[in-house]
């Protein structure tokens, strides 16, 4: 039974049977328990759903668990469940055995999704927005790194965390070895080799040098349905045909354009490419503030549209180490010197990407003070984590977006070195 309040909110009356153990009665010869059925009426608060003033409360987490480091000597966890894979794996093969074709959506078999070319450029836009103002903000805000270690900190000076496992630590007590960083230690440069037919001839390793490595956005963005005149794409009319693992029909054979050598196109890859843009070439913003904003707004709008277009678009990443292909199929340059390469005789161990491997957050240390003391070893338990763009445009003046502020801990007091002893 449901009633109806004055204020909209339904209330409906539920009933719990369970059944209750009461007490011991002996019947013939042996002693047993005697259950009595009990029956509980309560009511049920839920809100009605034609109310516009109920409104759902989401409490947001007040700290959240900085991010672990992937130990060296373990592969990566699968994405994807085994139990799913395996699963997919057996319904192929049975097709296979059938000589059935498998059947493909779009766009894994070679074709194009419409709704997503308009997101892929996009991104791409949002790709050159941020490449340049990264490029720009460097010559306000200072980028430290180690040569020992990959370590990286945004700050004016670097600190003093002894957290460094490179060449010589022990000697230095774990204390880092600061130089002046550049844009590719803010945004890790990951790439990909650019295939003109996906479904074609696969990277081989005697044939690697005949294929260019672009980074593995603008490769996404490109089989999305981008047109770069420098990097072509083989576009589809007729999908491709599979049976099992192998490929029955790839629409014929197409020979591969020659790309255009024009300036605009040297222009438009000096944009998309981090090496070209390194600190220095490009001026300081007059309003910094609002370049932060639009820098940050564009680090967001790229990793969530890298996101939608992973779901439909296949991206591999290899489970020991940084290396990323963009494509159903990984490829098969023996170049991994990962945990245990010797086994694989320097092969990948293909598995799916997810968007941290496309993009990595590169995560530093929040200074919530650029101006006061660097951080130190004995209160390192009270700092929290960002990405470094994230902690770079803050420095710069932006604002912290909500899902990193859990992470950036900034609601907690630094202490004092002698009052961190009394804290629990």
């Amino acid at each position: 039974m449901e009633m109806l309040n004055c204020k909209g909110v339904r209330l409906s009356f539920i009933g719990i049977n369970f059944t209750r153990t009461n007490q011991l009665m002996k019947v013939g010869s042996q002693s047993q328990r005697v259950k009595r059925a009990t029956t509980i009426r309560c009511c049920e608060y839920s809100p009605d759903p034609a109310s516009k003033r109920h409104e759902r409360y989401q409490p947001q987490p007040q700290n959240v668990d900085l991010p672990e480091l992937h130990p060296k000597n373990k592969k990566k966890p699968f994405p994807v469940p085994i139990k799913k894979m395996l699963q997919a794996s057996r319904q192929n093969k049975r097709l296979a055995q059938m000589r059935m074709e498998k059947p493909l959506e779009p766009p894994k078999n070679g074709l194009l999704l419409p709704e997503l070319v308009p997101v892929a450029y996009e991104v791409l836009d949002n790709w050159k927005v941020l490449i340049r103002g990264l490029s720009e903000l460097l010559n306000v805000v200072t980028v430290h790194g180690c040569r020992k270690c990959p370590q990286v900190h945004v700050g004016p000076v670097g600190h003093e965390i002894q957290d460094c496992y490179g060449s010589g630590s022990q000697r230095r007590n774990s204390h880092h070895s600061w130089v002046r960083g550049s844009i590719n230690d803010v945004l890790i440069p990951i790439e990909s080799y650019h295939l003109f037919d996906p479904f074609g001839r696969r990277v081989k390793h005697d044939t690697r040098f005949e294929f260019d490595r672009i980074p593995a956005i603008v490769e996404l963005c490109i089989q999305a349905g981008v047109e770069l005149p420098q990097y072509p794409s083989r576009r589809r009319t007729a999908p491709v045909r599979m049976i099992g693992k192998k490929v029955i029909d790839r629409g014929g054979v197409v020979e591969e354009p020659k790309p255009h050598c024009s300036e605009d196109c040297i222009s438009l890859l000096a944009e998309l490419d981090t090496f070209s843009n390194q600190q220095g070439q490009s001026p300081a913003p007059s309003n910094v503030k609002e370049h932060a904003e639009m820098t940050l707004k564009a680090y967001c709008n790229v990793r969530q549209g890298v996101r939608k277009l992973m779901r439909k678009y296949m991206v591999k990443a290899c489970g020991y180490c940084s290396e990323v292909h963009v494509g159903p199929w990984g490829h098969n340059v023996k170049l991994c010197g990962a945990f245990k390469h010797q086994w694989r005789d320097g092969k990948h161990g293909w598995q799916d990407a997810v968007v941290d491997e496309v993009i990595p957050p590169n995560y530093v240390w929040h200074v919530p003070d650029p101006a006061g003391p660097p951080l130190r070893s004995s209160l390192r338990s009270f700092y929290g984590k960002a990405p470094a763009v994230v902690e770079l445009c803050v420095q710069a003046g932006a604002e912290i977006p909500e899902e990193y502020r859990p992470m950036m801990r900034t609601d907690i007091v630094i202490p004092d070195s002698k009052e961190a002893r009394l804290a629990a």
